[in-house]
Order: C-alpha cells, then sequence, then structure tokens
C-alpha cells in the first residue's frame, strides 16, 4: 500500500497541557475555555464564508499518542475493545476529530468553545458541520449502550479516551 503524508494547515492552541486535563468528547467539555485554531497564512483565503457556520469539524493529529494495540481499555470501561470500537488516540493513524462551537474567525484565527484537544496540536483539516448532512436521529452505540442506556448528556468526565 502506499505511504501518505499531510503537512498541519495550523496548530490548536488549548487550555490542555496534558491528557488527563481534557474532557472525554468536545460535547462534554463544558468547562473548557475558547480555545483558538492558528492557520497558516498560506491557507488564510480558505476561511472565506467560514464564520457564517455554528460550528465546525476539527481534523487533528494526536501529536501526544502512544504506539498502538489492537485491543485496549476505553477511559468508560473495564472491558478491552478493538481500537476501532473505542475512540483512543493510541490509534494506527492517530487521526482526531471534533465538533465544536465557532465563536468567530479574526484573520487566521479561529475562536471556538469545547476544545477537547492538547495545547500544540497539529491542525490537518477543518469542515463546516452542516446538521442535514451530520446529524442522525439514533443509533446503536456498541459497547457503549451498556455504559450510557439513555444519553451521554450532562457527563462532564475527563479522560484521555473513550
Amino acid at each position: 500500500m502506499k505511504s501518505i503524508s499531510y503537512q498541519p494547515i495550523g496548530i490548536l492552541r488549548t487550555q490542555y497541557t496534558q491528557s488527563g486535563q481534557m474532557p472525554i468528547q468536545a460535547s462534554l467539555a463544558q468547562n473548557s475555555m475558547m480555545a483558538v485554531a492558528e492557520i497558516n497564512e498560506t491557507y488564510l483565503e480558505g476561511l472565506t464564508d467560514l464564520d457564517g457556520f455554528s460550528h465546525i469539524i476539527l481534523v487533528y493529529h494526536f501529536h501526544k499518542a502512544h504506539a498502538p494495540a489492537l485491543i485496549q481499555k476505553p477511559f468508560l470501561d473495564q472491558e478491552s475493545h478493538g481500537i476501532f470500537a473505542i475512540r483512543s488516540p493510541h490509534r494506527p493513524n492517530p487521526i482526531g476529530i471534533s465538533v465544536v462551537e465557532l465563536v468567530k474567525v479574526e484573520g487566521n484565527r479561529i475562536y471556538f468553545n469545547h476544545a477537547d484537544m492538547l495545547d500544540e496540536t497539529p491542525l490537518l483539516d477543518i469542515k463546516p458541520f452542516v446538521p442535514a448532512f451530520d446529524h442522525r436521529d439514533a443509533g446503536r452505540c456498541g459497547w457503549l449502550d451498556k455504559v450510557f442506556p439513555n444519553e451521554i448528556q450532562g457527563i462532564e468526565q475527563t479522560g484521555s479516551d473513550v
């Protein structure tokens, strides 16, 4: 298989310097301070019209991830699961995604709420969150159905993975 490489388009600035400080998911990051995505000047024109969206999807590189194991014990369970059934940052390709609330765009800086990533995380891409495309009313949650039989709403836990 052919090798793939990416260059960061910017860097994420957050309040979190250690993984144990971070919320386990962006939707649970109720107490995070506003964060900033600093975009390389080369990509400044690509931010045109982004400020019209309430939420964006950040795609980033888990720059502090450890070597992956195909079976891991996630933060929210006592049992181990396959890497592709959990959201651990320690993956074959350590890529993260977060849906965050867009506050404003000023020059090459994107201000956002609900950060769940480490400070100085390399940013790979930004996509607009479009409810008609990205929202699902219902779905099965595999092993998480026994952890959260109803909804995950209202949980404010921290940890490094789900």
